[in-house]
C-alpha cells in the first residue's frame, strides 16, 4: 500500500478579539481483553473537577435494529458499574441502536470485535504518548504538520470513551488527554481547542481553533459522561456543555447554521462563507441538542442535511462525492476553486472530503434519518459499481464527477465506504470486501490518519458504536 502523507496548510489567519467561553458476555469480555493486551503507563487520572455533577438528560436516537433492550439513550441498558471507574458501556456489548436494516459483516462477532481490539492496540502503540506534562496523554500526528493536532486529541477523546472495556487504561488515558485539551486553550475563544502544538508541546500558527478537534472532543466529553459519570475528577458533562456553547459562540455561522473552519473567522473575512465538508458531522449536533435542550441544534443538523442535498444534486449526480470545501455558503454554495485553503483539489474528493461517507454514514445506521440514508446510499450504489466491488480500486482522490486523481490506495479513502455501505441495500458483499480490507491491511507508525479513520470506521461497522 502506498501512502500519501496528510499535510494541512498553514491556515491564514486574521487579528480577531478573543471571546469568552460562554452486559457482555462473560467469555467475549475475557476475549477482547486478551486480544488487547493494552496496558499504559502509570500515573493517576485526577484533575481539577469543572462545575458541578449534572444530571443527564438522555433521549433516544435511532429506530430499530437495537441489540437488547435499548434504555431511554439509545444504548443497551447496562449494569450499574462495581467500581467508578468500570465502564457502563463496555466494548463489546453492541449497546448502540443501529436503524432496521443495518448490514455488519459476514462472520463471527465475537471476530470481529477482535480485529477491532487489535488495530485499537496497534493504534495505540504507534500514536498515543504522555507527556507534555503531568498525567497528560496526547495522539501524536507525525503525517500532519504538527505533531500535535486538534483534531487527534479529539479522535482520541472519542475512541477510548468507546473502547472502555477493551482497555482498562482506557479512563486514564481519556483523563490525561482531557488534561492536555484543557491546558491548550483557544488563544480567541478559551474553551475550544488550539489547532495544533509543536515538538514542545506549545501552540502555534495563532493558537486559535479547528472545528473537527473541537466537535469531537465535547462529542468525546458526552461519551464518558454516559461511560463513567461525571462525579469523579472530572464533570465531563459540565465540560461537554461548556464546550458546545463555546462551539456555537466560535465554530458555528450565525446566518448559515453551517460550521466555521475555526473560531479565526469572523464577518469581512473572506472565510467566513467557507464551510469544510469532513465538519458536517450530523450525529454530533444530535448529541448536542439531545444534551443541550437548545433547537438551534436541530437549525444546525437540517442547515447540514440541505447542504449535502444540494450539493449531490447539483455538483455530483452521479457520484454522491462531496468536495472537500464548500465557498459561498450564505447565497450560492459550491465546491471550492482551486487552493482557497490546503491544495489545488480543495474542490474535489479529497483528503478531507474523504471522511464524509464515515461522518454522514455514523449518523444514517444510528439515527435512521432518511436524509443521510439517501446521501451514503448514493455515494456507495456508486463507488461499488465504479469499482467493480475492488476496494483496491477505490484509489485516493476522486473528482465529483468520478475520475481518479491518484493511483495510490490508502484506507483513508477505503474505509469510510465501510460505514456507508452498512446502509446500502445491496451492499453485503461490498461491505464484506471492505472489511477484510480494513482487518488486513497494516499500518506504520507514520500513517496515523488512516489508522485513525479506519479504527473508528471498524468501530461502527463491527456494530460497536454507540451514540450519548
Amino acid at each position: 500500500m502506498r501512502t500519501r502523507q496528510f499535510l494541512r496548510r498553514p491556515r491564514r489567519l486574521r487579528d480577531a478579539p478573543v471571546r469568552a467561553a460562554a452486559p457482555v458476555a462473560v467469555a467475549l469480555a475475557a476475549a477482547v481483553l486478551a486480544v488487547a493486551g493494552c496496558a499504559a503507563d502509570g500515573g493517576t487520572a485526577r484533575g481539577a473537577g469543572h462545575g458541578s455533577a449534572a444530571a443527564r438528560t438522555p433521549a433516544a436516537s435511532g429506530t430499530g435494529g437495537a441489540t437488547g433492550t435499548p434504555g431511554a439513550d439509545g444504548a443497551t441498558g447496562a449494569p450499574a458499574p462495581a467500581a467508578p471507574d468500570a465502564p457502563r458501556v463496555p466494548f463489546g456489548g453492541h449497546a448502540g441502536r443501529y436503524a432496521a436494516g443495518t448490514l455488519r459483516p459476514s462472520g463471527d462477532q465475537a471476530a470481529l470485535d477482535a480485529k477491532v481490539v487489535e488495530h485499537y492496540r496497534r493504534w495505540k502503540d504507534a500514536f498515543v504518548r504522555r507527556g507534555c506534562g503531568r498525567d497528560r496523554y496526547q495522539i501524536l500526528s507525525p503525517d500532519a504538520d504538527h505533531p500535535y493536532v486538534a483534531e487527534a486529541q479529539g479522535y482520541g477523546m472519542v475512541v477510548t470513551a468507546t473502547m472502555a472495556g477493551a482497555d482498562p487504561d482506557a479512563k486514564k488515558i481519556f483523563d490525561g488527554l482531557l488534561r492536555y485539551v484543557l491546558a491548550h486553550p483557544s488563544s480567541i475563544t478559551p474553551g475550544l481547542l488550539a489547532a495544533e502544538q509543536d515538538a514542545s508541546c506549545k501552540s502555534v500558527n495563532g493558537g486559535d481553533s479547528a472545528t473537527d478537534g473541537d466537535l469531537d472532543v465535547a462529542y468525546g466529553l458526552l461519551l464518558a459522561d454516559r461511560q463513567w459519570g461525571s462525579s469523579g475528577a472530572f464533570d465531563y458533562r459540565g465540560l461537554a456543555l461548556d464546550r458546545i456553547r463555546a462551539i456555537r459562540e466560535g465554530e458555528i455561522n450565525p446566518v448559515t447554521r453551517l460550521t466555521k473552519l475555526g473560531d479565526w473567522t469572523d464577518r469581512g473575512d473572506e472565510y467566513y462563507w467557507v464551510s469544510r465538508s469532513s465538519d458536517w458531522m450530523i450525529g454530533h449536533f444530535r448529541a448536542f441538542r439531545r444534551a443541550t435542550g437548545d433547537p438551534f441544534w436541530d437549525a444546525v443538523t437540517d442547515a447540514h442535511q440541505d447542504l449535502i442535498a444540494a450539493q449531490q444534486a447539483r455538483y455530483a449526480p452521479g457520484t454522491g462525492l462531496l468536495a472537500d470545501f464548500v465557498v459561498g455558503t450564505r447565497t450560492a454554495p459550491k465546491p471550492a476553486p482551486r487552493e482557497v485553503l490546503e491544495d489545488p483539489h480543495d474542490g474535489a474528493y479529497w483528503w478531507n472530503a474523504c471522511r464524509t461517507p464515515w461522518r454522514i454514514g455514523d449518523d444514517a445506521v444510528t439515527s435512521g434519518d432518511a436524509r443521510s440514508l439517501a446521501a451514503v446510499r448514493r455515494m456507495s450504489a456508486w463507488i461499488r459499481k465504479e469499482t467493480g466491488g475492488d476496494p483496491g480500486r477505490i484509489g485516493a482522490g476522486r473528482t465529483l464527477a468520478g475520475r481518479s486523481l491518484s493511483g495510490d490506495t490508502e484506507l483513508a479513502f477505503s474505509a469510510p465506504f465501510a460505514v456507508a455501505a452498512m446502509a446500502d441495500p445491496g451492499g453485503q458483499a461490498w461491505l464484506d470486501a471492505l472489511w477484510d480490507e480494513m482487518a488486513a491491511t497494516a499500518f506504520t507508525r507514520r500513517d496515523y490518519f488512516s489508522a485513525s479513520v479506519t479504527l473508528q470506521a471498524m468501530i461502527t461497522v463491527s456494530g460497536n458504536r454507540w451514540t450519548p
